[in-house]
């Protein structure tokens, strides 16, 4: 089987076999795979059945395949990977359990905590209900009292180069070039923005302050019930700003969706801490399985 590079040519292809996967992670995105295929060094291969990906960076492991997991023989399909072991990260708990019920025998699994994507209601963010939400409430009403209402306006192709120069600024305070995943992330927001006709579903929305953008979030539609959001930025300086955003994204992009993902922690204490102060309502969960 040969695995090339990703590319935007065949966006079509991968979004259907993204339509018949039936558990669809923020991560499994075109968006977010072509945004860090060099930072991986991803690859993909497509076969009739399934868009197997690969990562090669720091070294060759695979990621879960797109297609109809539920009607595959999955002795059969792993067969076609000339690996062996085949070890596979990111595997959502969905396709594990599959797994568990044809090939039970052959794998090892490994919980990996850091990937799980946290699932938030949307009504919750949006309206920031109750005691559990009372500091980032606080945080809000700071915001408008020092600027006024939010200036919320949703992202369109005039916007772009704001949100890049935001981003730019962003990184110069955050000293990107310095932090190899930063410097990554950097890159795969710049990357996405600017072919951002190429990804279907994609919203954003960003905060105005005197006419200045000061802060973004960008997002995407993951199926009927579930908004992922993978980039949220905001400038140092302005009170409640992260909150502020965070909750207008959840009003306006988020209306319609029941669920809001916010992606993973990577097991970083603080991004941990973040994600957990504002109460997920489940884990889309995942692990790294290696199949003998």
């Amino acid at each position: 089987m040969a695995f090339t590079p990703i590319t935007l040519s065949e966006h079509d292809l991968y979004y259907s076999f993204w339509q018949k996967t039936p558990c669809h992670s923020i991560d499994y995105t075109l968006a977010n795979i072509w945004g860090w295929q060099q930072y991986f060094g991803l690859t993909w291969s497509q076969t009739d059945a399934l868009c197997w990906l690969q990562q090669t960076l720091p070294s060759p492991v695979f990621w879960a395949p797109l297609g109809d997991w539920e009607h595959l023989d999955w002795e059969k399909a792993l067969s076609e990977l000339s690996a062996s072991p085949k070890t596979f990260i990111r595997v959502p708990e969905t396709l594990l359990t599959i797994w568990q019920e044809q090939i039970p025998e052959r794998m090892t699994i490994t919980e990996d905590r850091g990937q799980w994507e946290y699932l938030y209601q949307q009504s919750d963010l949006a309206n920031l209900p109750g005691k559990n939400y009372h500091k980032k409430k606080n945080h809000c009403s700071s915001y408008v009292r020092a600027y006024g209402e939010p200036d919320y306006r949703e992202l369109d192709d005039n916007m772009v180069e704001d949100v890049l120069g935001l981003q730019d600024e962003w990184c110069q305070w955050h000293e990107c070039e310095d932090s190899t995943s930063l410097k990554a992330e950097n890159s795969a927001i710049n990357q996405v923005l600017s072919h951002w006709q190429f990804f279907k579903d994609m919203s954003g929305g960003a905060l105005y302050i005197d006419g200045r953008i000061a802060a973004f979030s960008i997002g995407e539609r993951l199926d009927a019930q579930n908004l992922g959001v993978h980039y949220e930025k905001g400038l140092l300086g302005y009170k409640g700003i992260y909150q502020t955003i965070n909750r207008e994204f959840a009003r306006h992009a988020g209306e319609g969706f029941s669920l809001i993902n916010r992606a993973q922690d990577l097991d970083e204490e603080g991004l941990r801490m973040a994600k957990t102060s504002y109460h997920p309502v489940a884990f889309l969960k995942k692990y790294r399985v290696t199949v003998q």
